[in-house]
């Protein structure tokens, strides 16, 4: 950074991985410039404020932007309490971003469009290292400006882009078509959005975490509105890895959530529809006509798409990125995380070097540097960041050492599984709940 050390440093994302980023910059003497796309910090999680974490406070805070905080009289919550999305805007995010730090240098409603290097595209290699970044960004009413930094770290996260709810990684056919009958990926089905689903047919597609949740929240939907259906299509051959460990699981709040889960669909209460790979989507005047690749179809009047998310690529189309080709992550961290062999939710602690691109000073980070992987926390965003912060100033012995404690999240090893025949995965936690990831997974139901 030295040939432009005066320019800022953009952040691109206000969550909690973007606040976070900025507040280890300033501990860093450099100069954060942060872009939110939405009108306020936590906007992709005022989305989803009414789920409950599974992680408790402890796990979802970091320590330069409690620094912070603190500093302007914050008070901190329970750290064993498990915090609401609102809860972890209204009680962290809003107080952070209203810091004098902070609100100096976060633009909202701003939407980073496209980065580059400034006056060049990604052939050019002369000088590259040593030339500032441009930052195009849409501002409020439509405004355009370019803005030039020394160096990008994208905090800006997945939320944006969901995953389609065909095969194949492709949208369905007839996905695009039956747009208006597909919700939000966590709606409020108990609250602001229940008009939406009460007393209708609703389908949940998925087999993670916002699946658990959504199927439970319709549950008790259903109680208050006995008219409304609830069916349930996951791709697998069973539902067990959603299920979870009950009292084996490392995240209390998560086994209990998937115990409940497990009673409901055995209740009659969830209809559960297993291998149900959806191919193709017909939309008729007063519902939708789900077809799965065996034939088999469901009728539903509303689809609530728990498929997970991806990264959005194209603003980073000029810069030269390095990316696993099969989760879309730095191409070093994505064989530690890819769900097709490794389930475990945690991960090797990893920094700067493990997120470092051809592009010199440009870093994913965050739930974005996971790509396509769902096992994102929150207390390893802040170490990458804090690892980042650290190289980018120059201390590279800092940002080389690196700490990662995180509750247990998924089977590491064989001990939970002892009695059990080695061969036979471990089920224990969701989304991602086999020792050997999705390829365990198959072998057992293939040899089913």
């Amino acid at each position: 950074m030295d040939p432009v050390k005066t320019l800022p440093v953009a952040v691109i994302g206000a969550g909690p991985i973007g606040l976070a980023t900025a507040a280890h910059l300033l501990e860093r003497g450099l100069e954060p410039l942060i872009f939110e796309a939405g009108p306020t910090a936590g906007s992709a999680i005022e989305q989803w404020r009414h789920i409950r974490l599974f992680s408790p406070w402890r796990f979802n805070l970091d320590a330069a932007a409690v620094h912070l905080l603190e500093g302007a009289g914050w008070v901190a919550p329970r750290l064993t309490a498990l915090p609401y999305g609102g809860e972890l805007i209204d009680n962290y995010l809003a107080p952070l971003a209203a810091t004098p730090e902070i609100s100096s240098r976060l633009q909202t409603s701003a939407r980073v469009i496209a980065v580059t290097r400034q006056g060049m595209d990604k052939t050019h290699v002369r000088d590259r290292d040593t030339t500032a970044f441009t930052v195009r960004v849409e501002h409020e009413h439509g405004e355009v400006r370019d803005h030039t930094v020394a160096a990008v770290l994208d905090a800006s996260g997945t939320w944006s882009t969901r995953n389609p709810l065909g095969t194949s990684g492709l949208p369905a056919i007839g996905e695009d078509t039956a747009a208006a009958r597909i919700s939000s990926p966590l709606p409020d089905v108990t609250g602001r959005d229940r008009a939406t689903f009460a007393n209708r047919r609703v389908l949940v597609v998925g087999a993670g975490h916002s699946a658990a949740n959504t199927l439970i929240n319709l549950a008790d939907l259903a109680k208050e509105e006995p008219g409304t259906t609830i069916l349930w299509a996951v791709r697998g051959a069973s539902a067990e890895k959603v299920y979870g460990g009950g009292e084996a699981d490392g995240l209390p709040a998560r086994g209990q959530l998937g115990a409940r889960l497990r009673r409901l669909v055995e209740a009659g209460t969830i209809e559960l529809r297993t291998g149900f790979g959806i191919s193709s989507l017909k939309t008729l005047e007063t519902h939708v006509s789900v077809e799965a690749a065996d034939g088999r179809t469901l009728d539903a009047d509303v689809i609530i798409p728990c498929t997970g998310f991806r990264p959005d690529l194209d603003i980073l189309r000029e810069l030269r990125l390095n990316l696993d080709p099969a989760v879309e992550a730095p191409v070093e961290l994505g064989p530690l995380i890819d769900p097709e062999f490794h389930s475990c939710g945690t991960v090797q602690p990893h920094g700067a070097r493990l997120l470092a691109h051809p592009e010199k000073d440009f870093y994913i980070v965050g739930m974005k540097s996971y790509g396509r992987a769902p096992t994102f926390l929150l207390a390893t965003g802040y170490e990458q960041v804090r690892s980042v912060a650290a190289a980018l100033s120059g201390d590279q012995a800092a940002a080389d050492t690196v700490h990662l404690e995180l509750p247990e999240t998924g089977v590491c090893s064989s001990d939970v599984g002892a009695g059990r025949d080695a061969r036979e995965p471990v089920l224990i936690g969701f989304p991602t709940g086999l020792v050997h990831g999705r390829s365990a997974q198959q072998k057992e139901d293939t040899n089913a």
